[in-house]
Parts: structure tokens; sequence; C-alpha cells
């Protein structure tokens, strides 16, 4: 049903430093970083999803999943916004899922225009609550932070939701439902694909909203202030102070 793929058998290489790299290089093609981070397939909707697992760092908070942007658009889980927050939520104690959509990577089947996208989400899900257990922080950049939206609604398991450039210009506002748990949105202020104006339209007092001044979509040069919010928002949500 599910599988760690044999490092072995996949062609295994030295580990790097970081599990980020941009490279386009699968992830199960390469060797594990120091025994913390597992590459994996698992059983999604359309054939096998190819992702990253790595565990917590001190005590288990629950498990979190944060998805890639646009496939079209080149995105994998190595995104390096993906990965930044990957990071940030591993050392808050959650172990973290970082997977590729559908017909990205090893990961089969074909790009679904956001429908397939949300199911892979929710498949990714339940590999999370196997792998770590519950509650799920689940979460995404772009594209990836819609699929979440769609994925999350009426799901017990997730505790919270952080969406990270929510692509409002490109997405109907009305096809994304608000979380209904604490959630984190951060957008750069000169973001043309999620502006900061309709994100607080869209998002209203439901959810804590952190605007990075003179950041663009991808919060080039800006990644910092990032994790700085993530690490503050998940901190208050462990000690149940956020909305």
């Amino acid at each position: 049903m599910f599988s760690d793929p044999p490092v072995d058998a996949l062609g295994a290489r030295a580990a790097r430093l970081e599990e980020y790299d941009e490279t386009g290089l699968p992830p199960t093609r390469s060797a594990d970083a120091g025994g913390q981070l597992r590459a994996y397939l698992s059983r999604g909707p359309a054939g096998n999803l190819e992702g990253l697992w790595k565990e917590p760092e001190g005590p288990r908070a629950g498990s979190a999943v944060f998805a890639h942007p646009h496939p079209l658009h080149g995105a994998t889980l190595h995104n390096k916004v993906v990965f930044r927050a990957a990071r940030c939520l591993a050392r808050a104690g959650y172990g973290v899922l970082r997977f590729n959509f559908r017909g990205v990577g090893l990961s089969e089947g074909r790009f679904d225009s956001g429908r397939g996208e949300t199911d892979d989400f929710r498949a990714a899900l339940d590999e999370a609550e196997r792998r770590g257990g519950l509650p799920i922080v689940a979460g995404g950049f772009s594209f990836g932070s819609a699929a979440g939206l769609r994925a999350i609604p009426g799901d017990p398991r997730v505790s919270a939701f952080v969406g990270v450039g929510v692509p409002l210009a490109s997405e109907p506002p009305e096809s994304l439902p608000l979380p209904k748990v604490p959630a984190l949105f951060v957008v750069g202020s000169e973001d043309v694909y999620g502006p900061p104006e309709m994100l607080r339209r869209w998002a209203a007092d439901s959810a804590r909203i952190v605007e990075v001044p003179g950041a663009d979509h991808f919060l080039e040069g800006r990644l910092d202030e990032l994790e700085k919010a993530l690490t503050a928002f998940l901190a208050d949500i462990r000690k149940g102070s956020d909305k």
C-alpha cells in the first residue's frame, strides 16, 4: 500500500547538506539526509505520489503537509518557500511531509487544473497521519495553498492552516473556502498574483495576515521573515492563544 523505496534501487548518491536545491532531481533518487529525511512513494488517487518526510526536531507536536506551487510552471517540492516552511515546521516539532503533485517528478498522473491536485493533497494528509500522527498543520505556497484550502474543509485532523502567496488574482476568491481553523497568511506587499488588499478583503478577520514589506510573490530575499512569522504563529497555536 505505502512504501519507502530502497535507496540502492533508486540510484542513491551522497546526501546533500540541504534538502533543497531546485535542481529538479527526484528526491527518491537521493540518499536520506542524516537519517532525518526520508524519500517515499505512497499511493495517491492517480497513482504513486513522490515525497519527502522530515522527522520533527525536539518533542513531537503533530504532523504537517506543505504543498508546492504550480506544476506547469516548473515547481516541485524542492521550491525554496516550501523548503523554508518545512524546515520551520520541523523545528517547531512537526513531522513534515512535502510531496510532488501528480505529473511532477516521479508522481504519476497528469495535471488536472487543481481538481485532482486537491485529491492529491487529501492523500498527503492521510500519509502524514500514518507517519506522524495528529494533529496536522496543512499549508502550501501559491497553487499549493489553493489546493490545501480546497482539501481541508470538514477534515477534523487539521488543526491549523498556513497559506503563503494565496493566488487570489488567478483563483476566484469564492472558490477558495476560508479555513475554519487558526490560519496564517503571508503575503509580499508587491505580490501581483495575490495582492495584499485582495487577501484582506477575502480573509477579513478570519485569520492572521502578515505582509512582508517590499517582497514579491516569491518572497525573494525575504524568506527569513516568512520563517519568523511562521515560528510565531506555531508557538501561539501550541499555546492555544491564536484565533
